[in-house]
């Protein structure tokens, strides 16, 4: 196999340290636009079979060019989601298959976005599945840690645990804390306001897809390994977008963990405008130039990657599935734990990173041994989830199970 991967920053760079150890590929190309941050990637981890390359990833000329110069088989995207299309659109002309871990952006409804939903995460990929699977080519979707594992638990519940399943909601907290900031994200900025302050999406039977108000929904939430009770909260994300297109289930959620401090100072930026993409025009040394807000928010916090030293504690990301088992109510909640003193004595790199970049690459060696295939636009769920969570834990990376207390509903008397 050999890989084309785009984007060597935090995900990317632990990518390549992953895959480093792994014989399932010939070669690995890694590209940035920044050629010295590629270059960065590929030395320290001292494997031959990987070089550096310089690319625009909005660029899909370019991206197209470099496909076919290397001979790729698979383009696995590592950037923020504003460059999915173009990377997606690259491999489909070149004829190499496709994997990202963020799915094409949503638009919210122009009337009611918090009731229906406009262009949804992931629509405009599923638009061109039949064109990926005339041309017998792949493009594996939403395969991080959150989506992509979260999905395989999802799968494997639906295969294994359970006979009917009346609910599946994604749960991610942490008891992380860094050093020396009040606000620093772990992960990239650019994304998480994206999917923290767009309307979040609920699925139920009968219903489809509906919206919510942001950090709708809240409910604290007992996370495994120590790190305790967090509040959750309603957030957009890709899980509830792909699991009922493959698991039947009657609802379909993702919550995650922010704490309330990081939910002020989000609602602070939304604001002020300064989660808005658009360009707004402020004096510069030779003019006016148009800058674009929340790539100033980025440019002004540090890099996530760089935070390893400074962060402490666990980051958990999982799912909960209510429903029955042999006629009797059952609940699991399935997790992965990284803690972040082990993944940067081990790899590095810091928890939240890491615990993203392991998962592509255990589907990268799946799709290359056979485990996995399939054409089209598929998501996690379309595939068996066992090889993948026994290469996981092949990996040195094991998953949980939590066997959780029924709830009862509560009704009136």
């Amino acid at each position: 196999m050999r890989v084309l991967l785009v984007g060597a920053g935090g995900v990317g760079t632990a990518i390549t340290r992953i895959a480093a150890r792994r014989p399932f590929f010939d070669a690995m190309v890694v590209a940035d636009f920044d050629l010295d941050r590629a270059r960065a990637a590929v030395t320290a981890t001292g494997d031959p079979r990987l070089r550096a390359a310089r690319v625009d990833a909005s660029d899909v000329a370019a991206v197209t060019a470099l496909l076919r110069r290397h001979e790729i088989d698979v383009l696995l995207n590592a950037t923020d989601p504003r460059f999915v299309m173009s990377l997606f659109d690259a491999a489909h002309l070149a004829g190499a298959d496709y994997l990202d871990m963020a799915m094409s952006l949503s638009r919210p409804h122009p009337e009611r976005p918090y009731e229906q939903c406009g262009v949804k995460l992931g629509d405009t990929q599923f638009e061109r599945a039949a064109a990926w699977e005339r041309a017998g080519r792949l493009a594996l979707v939403g395969m991080g840690v959150e989506p992509g594992l979260s999905d395989v638990f999802a799968r494997h519940a639906a295969d294994e645990l359970f006979d009917e399943i009346e609910e599946i909601g994604i749960r991610d907290g942490s008891n992380l804390t860094v050093d020396g900031y009040d606000f620093a994200p772990s992960f990239n900025i650019w994304t998480t306001i994206e999917e923290c302050l767009n309307p979040p999406v609920v699925w139920e039977a009968g219903r489809g897809w509906f919206t919510t108000a942001p950090f709708s929904e809240p409910e604290v939430f007992d996370f495994p390994a120590g790190i305790g009770p967090v509040e959750c909260v309603n957030v957009e994300h890709e899980e509830v977008l792909l699991i009922p297109r493959w698991v039947r289930a009657g609802r379909v959620t993702f919550k995650y963990g922010l704490g309330a401090d990081f939910i002020r100072t989000l609602t602070t930026l939304h604001t002020l405008g300064l989660d808005r993409t658009e360009g707004v025009i402020v004096p510069g040394p030779s003019g006016p130039v148009s800058v674009s807000p929340r790539d100033v928010v980025a440019a002004g916090l540090p890099d996530p990657a760089t935070l390893g030293d400074r962060m402490r504690g666990k980051t958990c990301a999982g799912t909960w599935v209510r429903g029955t088992r042999a006629g009797e109510p059952r609940e699991v909640y399935l997790y992965h734990v990284v803690d972040n003193e082990w993944s940067m004595a081990e790899y590095g790199c810091q928890a939240v990173v890491w615990q993203t970049a392991i998962n592509p690459v255990v589907a990268l060696e799946l799709l290359a041994s056979g485990a996995w295939r399939g054409h089209g636009v598929l998501g996690p769920e379309a595939f068996p989830a066992r090889p993948f969570l026994d290469l996981l834990t092949d990996y040195g990376s094991p998953w949980g199970l939590r066997e959780e207390l029924p709830r009862v509903a509560l009704t009136a008397p």
